[in-house]
């Protein structure tokens, strides 16, 4: 097995960011994988106390397809972050800094219009990750199960739709489902698959175009008996991987 494509999403429910490599922390995420996120006024979101929270209290293309259209960027060097709308509206600041998060809010916010509740804040919480499971973990996801699903449902499926930092290649389809415990070397590190990834609305949201136009919840459950694809695994040893690095199970 090898990587094929590696991806991080700084900002919760935007745009995704292609790596070459990364270098993973035990019990971290991707570094700058969901490290923003803009939390919506009625969320209770505490960013003195920052506890986990489901998705659906912040920015996300669950709940706002019109994410999708939105381009964003994170340069860690400058630390700045650029967001652009369809409509060539724009924004860039600091999002580490006090004012940089409110210019971030504001235009995130307009952008949203009716979709926004209360007054949304902006924000990052240095050693928080914004994911959707309580532990950061790494998101691993199979070609050939993708494949396997596009061929059975007759269409395609956009590898965006589904939100993974891996995508990898050379094991059968849906072969990840058997190593919900497993250890698996990764490059230089070592990751334990902990469980599947159930699938959410985000994925009828055409990446392209915006437009929820597709159900693969229904679509994995009619010809599956099951709405998973891909595995959350948590980095057990550190190291560095990239594109192209070798993945294999550890024998017990």
């Amino acid at each position: 097995m090898r990587i094929e494509y590696l991806y991080r999403y700084p900002v919760k429910g935007l745009t995704a960011e292609a790596l070459d490599q990364a270098e993973v922390e035990a019990g971290g995420a991707i570094p700058w994988d969901r490290a923003f996120a803009l939390a919506q006024g009625d969320s209770g979101f505490d960013p003195a106390n920052p506890a986990w929270l489901p998705k659906w209290n912040f920015l996300c293309q669950m709940k706002h397809a019109k994410a999708a259209l939105l381009f964003s960027i994170f340069d860690p060097g400058s630390m700045m972050l650029r967001i652009r709308a369809p409509d060539g509206s724009g924004v860039e600041a600091n999002p580490l800094t006090g004012a940089g998060q409110q210019r971030l809010a504001s235009f995130l916010t307009d952008y949203l219009g009716d979709e926004a509740r209360g007054k949304p804040s902006f924000h990052h919480i240095p050693g928080h990750v914004f994911g959707d499971q309580k532990k950061p973990v790494i998101s691993l996801n199979n070609l050939a199960s993708l494949r396997d699903f596009e061929a059975k449902v007759g269409a395609r499926r956009h590898r965006r739709r589904f939100r993974a930092n891996v995508w990898f290649s050379g094991a059968p389809a849906w072969a990840e489902r058997d190593w919900i415990g497993r250890e698996i070397q990764v490059g230089g590190a070592v990751l334990r698959v902990v469980k599947g990834t159930t699938r959410c609305p985000a994925t009828e949201v055409n990446p392209e175009t915006g437009d929820r136009d597709a159900d693969p919840i229904g679509e994995l459950r009619s010809l599956y008996g099951h709405v998973e694809l891909g595995v959350h695994a948590e980095v057990v040893d550190a190291g560095r991987f990239s594109i192209g690095d070798a993945m294999e199970l550890i024998e017990i």
